[in-house]
């Protein structure tokens, strides 16, 4: 007979006590979906089938595309080059700040709120932007921008005339605008054209604003410094050409080379080359060691030398035997130099010149022989021409 103090119940499916221990150890193992496991373990298909062709071990996918990119493989992946240049970009763009990207503050072009609307069409026409900061009294007190499309908006809807009127003269007006109907004297804050900017902090990372842009429809936006001042100029197309790389469209005017060789040997730079196109094209003796970590330009390398702004016209040394010469600045920034060796040699270099040229000496005697003469002549011309 069964223990009457054992726990027991009735099977409703075989009528017979049956000990509820039993039940527990007999119960079915639930098996999870192949979609529950890789969300549980933080893995995607991709990563599984990065792992098993490449024999990686488990870790994000982000690190296991560092390490194709970076060890020169992408070949093997099946991305062309372009493909594995933008997805360093993207991986890299993480780590890019907005000062890193922006627009330094001496090259925003901007215009004053009460700016006639005639000016403003012919500051649209050089700037080569579609989009302009508007400020108030300074750069410092932005109110917002002008997109050239409401521009062209508003003059459009001024310059209309009525179809029935236009109709009825005797030589109508071509698309029903008269254009003198539009007063260019206008102020653009009369206008009520200007737009909303976004204003954000130099540390601000890069892929972020690039978020906030997307999601209030607002492309530009300026850098604002812990003073509350304008320090610089950031545009959604700045972002996406740091995955791209730079973007250029049909009315974008190729910019000039930074650094021009001259016929007598020196340099003519742009004062906003960097330090790096400098040197490849200078030479490696243009070495400016390590005030490389301190500035980027040309320029920023020559104020960092004299501790002020230099003037039009004034020498500076350079690294070694090179020396700078203000081509032209403003009391604001250093524009154009030009880069050439130093014109103070030594004795010693200049006696070596001279031999080099072939200045005559007699090392023969009375009794040498001409050809002998004639060939140490010849070889002594040759070496001048050498390097």
């Amino acid at each position: 007979m069964p223990d009457s103090d054992a726990p027991s119940r009735l099977d409703p499916n075989r009528g017979e006590p049956s000990d509820t221990r039993g039940d527990q150890r007999n119960l079915p193992v639930p098996v999870p979906r192949p979609s529950e496991v890789a969300r549980d373990s933080g893995e995607t298909f991709l990563g599984r089938l990065l792992r098993a062709l490449f024999g990686w071990k488990s870790g994000s996918i982000r690190s296991d595309l560092e390490v194709v990119l970076g060890d020169g493989a992408a070949g093997d992946t099946g991305f062309s080059p372009k493909e594995s240049i933008m997805l360093r970009n993207i991986l890299a763009l993480r780590g890019q700040r907005i000062e890193d990207v922006m627009v330094p503050r001496a090259d925003i072009v901007a215009v004053q709120q009460d700016i006639a609307l005639g000016d403003l069409i012919k500051i649209f026409e050089n700037a080569g932007h579609s989009r302009l900061v508007v400020y108030n009294d300074t750069l410092d007190d932005p109110v917002g921008m002008v997109h050239i499309r409401d521009l062209i908006a508003f003059v459009t809807k001024r310059a209309e005339v009525d179809p029935e009127i236009n109709a009825r003269r005797k030589r109508p007006l071509a698309a029903g605008l008269d254009l003198k109907k539009i007063d260019l004297s206008m102020y653009l804050s009369k206008a009520q054209i200007i737009r909303p900017i976004l204003f954000v902090p130099p540390s601000m990372p890069a892929v972020d604003l690039l978020a906030k842009m997307q999601a209030t429809h607002i492309h530009l936006s300026l850098v604002i410094d812990e003073y509350g001042g304008t320090d610089g100029l950031v545009s959604i197309e700045d972002i996406v050409e740091q995955i791209v790389g730079d973007i250029e469209d049909e009315h974008d005017v190729a910019s000039l080379a930074t650094v021009i060789r001259q016929p007598d040997g020196s340099f003519v730079v742009d004062a906003r080359a960097s330090l790096e196109d400098v040197t490849a094209a200078v030479g490696a003796e243009f070495d400016v060691g390590e005030a490389a970590e301190e500035v980027d330009t040309i320029g920023g390398y020559l104020v960092a030398q004299v501790g002020r702004l230099p003037v039009r016209g004034e020498l500076v040394p350079g690294p070694g035997r090179f020396e700078f010469e203000v081509l032209d600045a403003d009391p604001r920034r250093v524009k154009k130099l030009k880069i050439h060796r130093s014109r103070q040699l030594s004795a010693g270099t200049e006696a070596g010149v001279m031999r080099a040229v072939g200045a005559p000496r007699n090392t023969g005697g009375a009794g040498a022989d001409p050809a002998a003469s004639a060939g140490a002549g010849a070889a002594s011309s040759k070496g001048a021409q050498q390097p």
